[in-house]
Parts: C-alpha cells; sequence; structure tokens
C-alpha cells in the first residue's frame, strides 16, 4: 500500500475564495431520502444531511448537490414538485434548508440544489387549476393539454410514449389529453408560455436569495418540444438512459431559456452555477448547453455508460475534452447516480446497466473495477461527480422484495427496467443497529445484512478500504497540481488494455485487463487502487489486473 493512502483530506477553501471553482469541483450527489435520518421516522431528511456535513467535508468534496426535497406527492421520489418554494414535511421545513446551507458555507462546502422545470406534479396549483377550470382554461395552455384523434377523441394526440412505459399522454375526464414524458402523475410544463418562464425565473431568484450555490437542471433536453408534437412513427421504446433523436428532447428552442437563466446566475456574487442533465445524441449536442452564455456544466453519460474497455474509455475521453474545449467549459465525469446501477455492480459483469451479481467473485470483481475506474476519473481534467455510498464500495441491492418498490417505473410494463430502487437503498453508517445508523426507525428501503460491514464506521481508518481510498484520492487531487482542472491529457505508450496518459507533473497508467503487466515506473507512486504495495524492480513496476496508479513525477 502507498504511504499516502490514509492521508486525511485538506479542508475545502472558502466560500467565494479563487474563482471558476466549479472548473475543477469534486461534487457529491446526496439523495435525501437514503442518506440520513434525523428523527427517526425511516426516511432521511434536511436535518440528517445537515449533521452529516462534516463526514463531507473531510471526505474532501468542494459542493454536495442535494435531489429533489420540495413539496411533493412522491409519485417520482420528489421529482413531481407540487410547490417549488415549500420543503415537503417528510424532509423538514424551510428553516431546516436555511440552516443547511449556513453550515455547509460555514464548512467550505457549497450547496447545489435539483430544479424539475420540465414538469410538475399533478398535485401543483396551475394543474388542479387547469382540470377544473375545464377545456379553453388560460391555465391549460401552460401545460400541453390536446383533443384525442379518432371519432370521439379516444385516440392520444400522438404516438408518443412515456419514459415510464406506455403512453404519454392521459385523457381527463373532460376528454382532453395532457401530455406527460414521465408518470402521469407529472404533467409537462408547455414552455411557450411566457407564464412558465417567468415563474422559473422567480424560482431561481428565490433559491438563490436563500444562498444555494447552483441548480442542477433535471431533464434539462426536454423542456422544448418540436412544433405541432409530431409523430416519432417508430415502434422502438424511448429509454430515459437514451441518446435518441426525438421531437421531445434536445430542441435548439432550449437555449434561449438557458442564456437568461445565466443572466440571472450572473446577477449573484459567488459564481453560482447550474448543471444540465441533458441526455444529447452526441457530446458535441451536450456542448451546446455549456457555451459561455448558457450554463456552466453538463453530465457527461456518454462516459457514463462507456464499458470497463481501454479502447472505449480512451475514446469518450478523448471525445468529450475536444467537445468542451470550444466552448470553454469543464468537462465532467461521472460513474453512478440515482438513475443507474451503481459501478461497483455494473463493472462486475459487463456490459449491461442492469448487470446482477451472482456470485462472491463478482461483487469482488465489481469493487475492484470500480475503485480503478474512480482513480481513473479523478485523474482527468474537470469536473468529477461522486453519488452517495460510492464512497463505501456499495454495490446495488439486487434482491429487493417487489412489495417495497418504489420506482414507478417498475409498475409500468415496457418502460425502464424499474430496479432504480437498488441504488437507493439508504447508506449504512455504523457497523451496527437497526438501520446500520441510518436512523432510529429504520430505513424506507431494507438494508442488506452486510451492510454494517460496509458502513462508514466499519471502513474509517482501515487503510485498505474503499472509503479511506477516497479520502486520499480527493486529498492528493486538492493538492497536485496536475490534477483537477485543465482541458487535455497526453497519452502515452501502453500495451493493449493498458491507459497511460500525462499530466503536469503527473502520470496515470490503468490496467482495464485481467492479467499483470510489467511496465517502467513513471515516477514516484501516489496512490494505487489496489491495497498491494506498488513495488519497483530495476526501474519497473507491476501494474496489477483491473488497477489504477497515480504517479508523481
Amino acid at each position: 500500500m502507498t504511504p499516502h493512502l490514509t492521508a486525511p483530506a485538506t479542508t475545502p477553501a472558502p466560500i467565494g475564495a479563487g474563482t471558476n471553482w466549479w472548473q475543477d469541483a469534486v461534487i457529491y450527489q446526496v439523495y435525501p431520502r437514503s442518506f440520513a435520518d434525523a428523527n427517526g421516522d425511516g426516511m432521511g431528511d434536511l436535518d440528517g444531511v445537515r449533521h452529516r456535513l462534516p463526514y463531507l467535508r473531510d471526505l474532501g468534496v468542494d459542493a454536495v448537490w442535494l435531489s429533489p426535497f420540495y413539496a411533493s406527492p412522491q409519485a417520482d421520489a420528489g421529482y413531481d414538485v407540487a410547490d417549488y418554494r415549500a420543503i415537503d414535511p417528510m424532509f423538514g421545513t424551510l428553516h431546516d434548508a436555511d440552516a443547511l446551507i449556513r453550515d455547509a458555507h460555514e464548512l467550505g462546502l457549497r450547496i447545489i440544489v435539483d430544479l424539475v422545470p420540465n414538469h410538475s406534479s399533478d398535485q401543483h396549483e396551475w394543474f388542479k387549476r387547469a382540470l377544473r377550470e375545464g377545456p379553453g382554461s388560460a391555465l391549460r395552455s401552460r401545460y400541453h393539454f390536446r383533443p384525442g384523434r379518432g371519432a370521439d377523441g379516444e385516440l392520444p394526440p400522438n404516438d408518443w410514449e412515456s419514459i415510464f412505459g406506455g403512453p404519454a399522454w392521459t385523457r381527463t375526464e373532460g376528454g382532453e389529453w395532457y401530455l406527460h414524458l414521465f408518470a402521469p402523475e407529472q404533467p409537462d410544463f408547455n414552455w411557450e408560455h411566457p407564464a412558465v418562464a417567468d415563474e422559473f425565473r422567480s424560482i431561481l431568484r428565490f433559491w438563490l436569495d436563500m444562498g444555494v450555490d447552483g441548480f442542477r437542471v433535471d431533464v434539462a433536453h426536454g423542456l422544448v418540444k418540436a412544433p405541432g408534437l409530431p409523430d416519432i412513427g417508430g415502434s422502438d421504446q424511448l429509454k430515459l438512459l437514451g441518446n435518441d433523436v426525438m421531437p421531445f428532447f434536445d430542441q435548439d428552442g432550449v437555449h434561449e431559456i438557458y442564456r437568461s437563466w445565466r443572466l440571472i446566475l450572473d446577477e449573484y456574487p459567488g459564481e453560482r452555477i447550474a448543471v444540465a442533465e441533458a441526455w444529447t445524441p452526441t457530446v458535441e449536442r451536450t456542448a451546446h448547453y455549456v457555451r459561455p452564455d448558457e450554463l456552466h456544466q453538463a453530465f457527461n453519460f456518454q462516459y457514463l455508460g462507456a464499458p470497463w474497455d481501454a479502447e472505449a474509455l480512451r475514446e469518450v475521453i478523448d471525445v468529450s475534452l475536444a467537445a468542451m474545449r470550444p466552448v470553454g467549459a469543464p468537462a465532467t465525469w461521472v460513474l453512478s447516480n440515482h438513475d443507474v446501477t451503481r459501478h461497483a455492480t455494473r463493472f462486475a459483469n459487463p456490459p449491461g446497466l442492469g448487470t446482477q451479481l451472482r456470485t462472491p467473485g463478482d461483487r469482488e470483481l465489481g469493487l475492484r473495477r470500480a475503485r480503478a475506474a474512480t482513480l481513473l476519473m479523478l485523474a482527468l481534467p474537470g469536473s468529477a461527480y461522486l453519488y452517495q455510498g460510492e464512497e463505501l464500495g456499495l454495490p446495488d441491492v439486487t434482491d429487493l422484495p417487489d412489495e417495497v418498490r418504489q420506482d414507478p417505473s417498475f409498475f409500468r410494463a415496457e418502460g425502464q427496467d424499474g430496479f432504480r430502487d437498488g441504488c437507493r437503498v439508504p447508506l449504512p453508517w455504523t457497523a451496527e443497529g437497526p438501520s446500520y445508523g441510518f436512523g432510529s426507525g429504520g430505513s424506507w428501503l431494507p438494508q442488506p445484512a452486510s451492510w454494517g460491514a460496509l458502513s462508514v464506521e466499519a471502513q474509517t481508518g482501515d487503510p485498505d478500504s474503499t472509503l479511506e481510498l477516497y479520502r486520499a484520492a480527493l486529498a492528493a487531487r486538492r493538492k497536485h497540481p496536475g490534477l483537477g482542472s485543465g482541458d487535455a491529457v497526453s497519452w502515452l505508450d501502453a500495451p493493449e488494455g493498458v491507459l497511460a496518459f500525462a499530466r503536469d507533473g503527473f502520470v496515470c497508467t490503468v490496467n482495464l485487463t485481467a492479467e499483470p503487466v510489467r511496465l517502467p515506473a513513471p515516477g514516484k507512486a501516489v496512490l494505487s487502487s489496489d491495497s498491494r504495495e506498488v513495488a519497483l524492480d530495476g526501474g519497473e513496476f507491476v501494474l496489477e489486473a483491473d488497477t489504477t496508479v497515480w504517479w508523481a513525477v
């Protein structure tokens, strides 16, 4: 083991210090319902997050992104918002949100909140009034209401399908249909209506005035639909994590919206940012969202979907950096989030996002590759996103009983796989206890019996643990000038299946094969994803299978 593995993370810079903090930030996604439960009701809450902020500071991240905590009927885990200016009681109050933001800033952490502008809840006051007032209502024009096709309007207005499965249209009692690209409880806003644009500019200012440092924009590619809402004409089912060209995704009209938002963000001090969740056909299309007068970052889903393969990863790294360079935006890198199978499971037996872990050997291989993938990601120029629990090496929970599942796509045929609950199981904080320290009242999804051994308590201080690997990697990344910011890597000659690249005073070597390889040592080993010491022999070293090593040169 390299001697730096248990080095503590350095303290983040004070809020407001420096410039362009987001260019190389490490941002940690908190899924509030599964992070920490302060009131013992089995559901995570804002006060739970607040009390665990020191853990995130010590981990070494720069910012915390909070998934939705707004008032919501929770038809889709809070992505169906009924009131964008209120906190759902299950998570706390506006006072709790204010305290969380203030405490985070005192610890040197920035706060990014989720914004859901593509659709509201069907319990949003606008939509409830639209239903009450009937066809011709002014409120209906703020959504996509249409008469049906067929002799009696009994058929949907077009052939669009919901990402969760089934038609993207639901018929109202009055006979009209409304559009919902997701669940029926999530009607899509009509962004051609000025009231919608006005409302979201007001919502932005509300949370910026509260002190948040930025927004993660949900379904950023979906706000504008093609004129006339044309039929797709195909039979392939759309997937949430797809990059297909569709008349309701990645329309050029979205960019006018984001240019208006950028003006608002720039009004506020402290470099407030916005991050696009934009599923686009190509990285080049994604770059359109981060032009200098639009948003600051966009998630790199092409990288997230890349297999554990040297050639594929090198290609997506090159393409990503090349696409972002002309617009002056940082590339972003992400391996897991709340919508996909955790990479400790995904890499166990690729390809496929829904891979099952069948044997202990699968689990060990998945974790080994996940650790190596993390060091590769953190060595790349730009900003990195971590999903809660990945620093513990958590796998997906693949054996949840049907009766506890809550993912809406699980209950709809021919939609998503319906197994997003597997990456949302509450975190283990302690080695023992009814919910391993998550809270005194159990957990809303059952935790496996093995969770205690993966807990923060069990891994802290263990030099071989994944948690200590993350702490050491983030400390080194903050300290070393060759890591983080920048827009290029210099590839070095390496055997087939091995990646090696140099940055300023730094080299990263990754073996993506199943066999050890012998290579010239480029410098002094700083950190390895493998628990064994990197031993030099005559100026060479052995790079173990599925292993990443960092070098200072």
